[in-house]
């Protein structure tokens, strides 16, 4: 929501006014000096949106604001022109509104243009949030990293590394919405109160990893030489349901350079609708957006969601740190998903993770049963995954 400062106006009352922390209300405003606001310079209101009232017979600007629970004053700053004393049936008036509810649905096909929808809509809400495009798909979709947060430490998260698990990006973003709405509400997630994390962490978030193989699934084969190829890969059947790879048929999960020739020797040795790694490591630009990211943000925790099995793999050849067990341990007594250390199975992101940076990093393969999994397990995947959300900003 869009107000324009008047004299005498800070970013400190609008604050106290719209009952907004002040760092989201500071960070939605970046360009702007709080000590020198402009009159007439607008300010941007996160978690507020404007509502058009059509005045009736008997409405005074007094009645509206009790009405509606609102200081007198947000309706004169949302309507500078209008004479309080004078006003004309049938005229617009814009209430300020509080926005308390989900924009978002993470229970249905979650596809890239759902996505798209989703961030637009949240980035209109809240524009705290911070967001870069840190490379594209083979098909040339954006590959979008959210950023959430003004603190030192960064913990990473990401779904659809594998296309038909598509449910965990629906997962993700759901959770986000809570936390945007808990950020801004100054309310409890499960009874804990998340505005420290806001000025403690750096939340980075990547939703979707692979957008072209999560559209494949979901909705076939593209027109053109990628859905050509994606079908003869699939020798020819338009069922999709188990394609885990991106469009070329490569498995982005194992695309890492960490002991990714183990991989390359017992796998496919050519694009499949799983499992193939790659002609070389690091050789899908989706792969290589990700480890890029890593490199950049300096991730002190990284957790990448994945379907099924409700386990959470934390290790990697030895190389985590102790306080990797301290943090699964916790992940465990909040969700009752079962730590894995080791597995026989390597070149993930996790794997990589770990073996470069010596931080924490965790799979965690949420729900039960086939890939993809239907969406009846989402509300009870979502439950059980909001612990873990949770845990990976406090531990």
């Amino acid at each position: 929501m869009d107000v324009q400062v008047r004299k005498g106006d800070t970013l400190w009352y609008y604050a106290g006014l719209f009952n907004v922390p002040l760092p989201l209300l500071l960070d939605s405003n970046p360009g702007l000096s709080p000590e020198t606001l402009q009159i007439g310079s607008p300010i941007q209101i996160p978690g507020w949106r404007t509502s058009t009232h059509i005045i009736e017979q008997g409405d005074t600007l007094w009645k509206l604001a009790g009405e509606t629970r609102l200081s007198l004053d947000a309706l004169f700053l949302l309507n500078p022109n209008e004479d309080p004393g004078r006003l004309q049936v049938g005229d617009p008036l814009l209430i300020p509104e509080r926005v308390t509810n989900r924009v978002v649905n993470g229970n249905r096909p979650y596809t890239y243009t759902a996505l798209t929808g989703d961030l637009q809509a949240l980035f209109k809400l809240y524009p705290f949030i911070r967001t870069s495009v840190i490379g594209q798909s083979v098909m040339g979709k954006e590959l979008q990293e959210l950023r959430i947060g003004r603190g030192n430490e960064s913990v990473h998260w990401n779904g659809s590394f594998h296309a038909n698990e598509w449910i965990t990006t629906g997962v993700i973003m759901q959770f986000l919405n809570d936390y945007l709405l808990a950020l801004t509400n100054k309310e409890p997630i499960r009874g804990m109160d998340v505005q420290p994390f806001y000025n403690r962490i750096r939340l980075s978030i990547v939703p979707m990893v692979d957008p072209d193989g999560v559209d494949l699934v979901l909705n076939g084969p593209p027109e053109g030489a990628f859905g050509e190829t994606a079908l003869s890969i699939n020798e020819g059947s338009r069922d999709f349901s188990g394609w885990k790879a991106n469009i070329r048929g490569v498995d982005l999960n194992n695309q890492f350079p960490a002991k990714w020739e183990v991989e390359a020797e017992r796998k496919p040795k050519a694009p499949a609708f799983r499992d193939f790694p790659g002609y070389e490591p690091l050789s899908e630009p989706e792969a290589v957006a990700m480890a890029g990211l890593a490199r950049q943000r300096n991730f002190s925790k990284m957790l990448a969601f994945h379907t099924q099995g409700e386990v959470i793999y934390w290790g990697y050849e030895g190389l985590e740190p102790p306080r990797s067990m301290t943090i699964v341990k916790e992940f465990n007594r909040v969700s009752g998903y079962e730590p894995i250390r080791f597995v026989d199975s390597y070149a993930g992101y996790k794997d990589w993770f770990i073996q470069d940076f010596r931080q924490p990093g965790f799979t965690v393969e949420l729900g039960q049963g086939v890939n993809p999994l239907p969406l009846e397990q989402f509300d009870e995947i979502y439950q059980e995954s909001i612990g873990i959300f949770l845990a990976s900003l406090y531990m």
